[in-house]
């Protein structure tokens, strides 16, 4: 009676013992690494140091950033006209001559020279200024002012293009990371399940059916591990070339995706309409057509126009003929007004056609406004909704995982087949890449909010 107890204690402390002790679908877990302990190969590449890198070295912001200084070049005010020009001009001729002369009636003996030099030389220095000339010079001062503004925002534009670019591609390649993860734990439970099927399998209490359907199934989750280790490879490669360096670089990233949800609508809406560079652009293009305007009325305006010169002249002539030495200096001005009277009706069309451009970029700066504002609109709604998506995934993750531990142990205990197992474990594995997905979407729709708001360089760029 004794022995019997006492095995009936020690089965009751095997039990517990294995009650407590993890399956082999929490073990698969307890193994599965994070993007923080995943090893990876390269130089670690943060968020701030990917933007600091591309943002200096990506060419279209460099292209832009040339243009921008060749537009401050041209703000000048003599490129504007308001500067006289100064300009100098001198030039000498001459020869050597030989000669010999007679003269009629004998009035005087042959002459003959030999070597005689003969040269002239003009000096002059002149100065050409507009007086006026129908207000056109200011109205050309304006429009380079208008035209470094634009390169301004162009080359902004451009950089928060870029910055949302490599803030959304690197988020991308921890989603790749975290889908990787995800894969292998996958591929884990295969081979837990592998394991206990062939051990089943020799005892004789499965099928060797249901031995080769796990191992089926293992040879699916791998493969799907290879294809998403080339969608990692690709992505990096994408992310190498945003970050205008070889394809092929290695580097390691350690972050998770953590989207805000603390974004307001009004507020993303008052930077849009203030500062959004695109917007900015329609708005100084419009100014630019304005400036045309002006531009074609000045012609109609009469133009005056003066020049004052200095020229000095200088002769010596040794050939016998005329002036032998002159010196010729003389003080010059000339004052020039035209006014246009007809030419064709060109300068009327002109004028029509200039108006016509003021309404044009009226037009386009509205639907500028209005394609932003839609824009807006559009990514905030996902944004919500990606929000909301976010937190129903956090639950159905959790279930999935619940639901797939206790589908093992029933089919390890045998209570169900391996198509139940096999199905709860898909469910676990696309409730996962689900959950994923939506942090993901949360966050690019986040990035996309900060750079149609042009709030990005401040969240992004610090």
């Amino acid at each position: 009676m004794k022995l019997r107890y006492c095995f009936f204690l020690l089965f009751v402390s095997v039990l517990a013992h294995a009650q407590d002790a993890p399956n082999a679908i929490k073990r698969a877990q307890l193994r599965t690494p994070t993007v923080a302990t995943l090893p990876q190969s390269g130089q670690l590449l943060t968020l701030s140091d990917a933007i600091g890198q591309a943002v200096q070295q990506n060419y279209q912001v460099q292209i832009n950033q040339s243009q921008e200084e060749i537009a401050r070049n041209n703000y000048t005010k003599g490129n504007a006209g308001y500067l006289p020009s100064l300009t100098f001009n001198g030039n000498s001729n001459g020869g050597l001559q030989n000669s010999r002369q007679t003269f009629l009636n004998n009035i005087r003996d042959p002459l003959t020279l030999s070597g005689a030099f003969n040269r002239t030389a003009n000096l002059g220095m002149n100065i050409n200024y507009v007086i006026f000339n129908g207000y056109a010079r200011s109205a050309l001062y304006n429009q380079l002012q208008q035209l470094v503004q634009v390169g301004t925002v162009t080359t902004r534009a451009n950089m928060e293009a870029t910055m949302a670019n490599i803030a959304t591609g690197y988020y991308d390649v921890v989603r790749q990371l975290e889908r990787l993860i995800a894969f292998t734990q996958a591929l884990d439970i295969s081979r837990e399940r592998l394991e206990l099927a062939r051990a089943n399998f020799e005892v004789g209490t499965r099928s060797k059916v249901d031995y080769l359907s796990a191992q089926v199934d293992y040879n699916v989750d791998s493969a799907a591990l290879l294809s998403q280790q080339q969608a990692l490879a690709t992505t990096k490669i994408v992310m190498n070339r945003l970050l205008v360096r070889d394809p092929l670089t290695e580097f390691a990233v350690r972050d998770t995706i953590v989207a805000r949800n603390n974004l307001a609508l009004a507020p993303l809406q008052q930077s849009l309409n203030s500062n959004n560079p695109l917007l900015a652009a329609a708005v100084l293009n419009r100014t630019l057509a304005d400036i045309d305007v002006q531009l074609a009325n000045a012609q109609q305006l009469p133009l005056v126009t003066a020049q004052t010169g200095y020229n000095y002249q200088f002769i010596d002539n040794q050939g016998g003929f005329g002036i032998k030495t002159a010196r010729t200096s003389a003080l010059t001005y000339n004052l020039v007004a035209t006014i246009p009277i007809f030419n064709g009706y060109n300068l009327k069309r002109q004028i029509q056609n200039a108006k016509v451009g003021t309404i044009i970029a009226e037009k386009q700066e509205a639907d500028q406004k209005l394609q932003l504002q839609s824009a807006l609109a559009q990514t905030y709604q996902l944004y919500a909704n990606s929000l909301r998506l976010l937190n129903l995934e956090v639950l159905n993750n959790q279930l999935a995982n619940q639901n797939v531990d206790i589908a093992y142990d029933r089919y390890r205990i045998g209570n169900s087949t391996f198509v139940e197992f096999r199905d709860v474990q898909r469910n676990a594995i696309n409730a996962q890449t689900r959950l994923i997905e939506a942090e993901f979407n949360a966050k690019a729709a986040e990035i996309e909010l900060l750079r149609l708001s042009s709030t990005i360089t401040q969240e992004l760029g610090q």
